[in-house]
C-alpha cells in the first residue's frame, strides 16, 4: 500500500467541495493524481533539481486550497522555500516527508461518522 492509501480514516483530511456534486469529480482528480505527483517530487530531490522541486510545491500549495485541503498549503510552502534556497538537502528532505504525511492523510468523498 503506498502512504497516500495507509492514513487511518479518523487521521484523513476531505474536501468540503466533495458535498457539491459538480465539484467531487474535480477532487477526485486532483486526489488520484497526489502519487504521481510525490513521486515527481522524489525524481527532483533525488536529481537535485532544485527549481522544479519548487516549483512543483508551489504549484502544490495552490491546488490544495483550492481543491479544499488547507492543510496542504504550508507544508508544501515549506518545502518550496528550502528548495528557492538551496537549502541543506537533509532539511529538503524531511519537508518533503512532511509534505508526504499530510497527503496521505487526504481523501476526497465526504466524511462518514457513525
Amino acid at each position: 500500500m503506498s502512504p497516500v492509501e495507509t492514513a487511518k480514516a479518523d487521521d484523513c483530511y476531505y474536501s468540503p467541495l466533495c458535498e457539491d456534486a459538480d465539484l467531487t469529480e474535480l477532487v477526485q482528480q486532483f486526489v488520484d493524481e497526489l502519487p504521481s505527483r510525490i513521486v515527481q517530487l522524489h525524481h527532483c530531490l533525488d536529481d537535485r533539481q532544485w527549481s522544479n522541486l519548487a516549483r512543483y510545491a508551489h504549484q502544490l500549495k495552490g491546488a490544495g486550497g483550492s481543491y479544499g485541503f488547507p492543510q496542504i498549503t504550508p507544508v508544501a510552502a515549506r518545502l518550496e522555500l528550502l528548495a528557492k534556497q538551496f537549502a541543506d538537502e537533509l532539511a529538503i528532505r524531511s519537508a518533503l516527508d512532511d509534505l508526504v504525511i499530510v497527503i496521505s492523510k487526504i481523501r476526497a468523498g465526504t466524511v462518514h461518522r457513525q
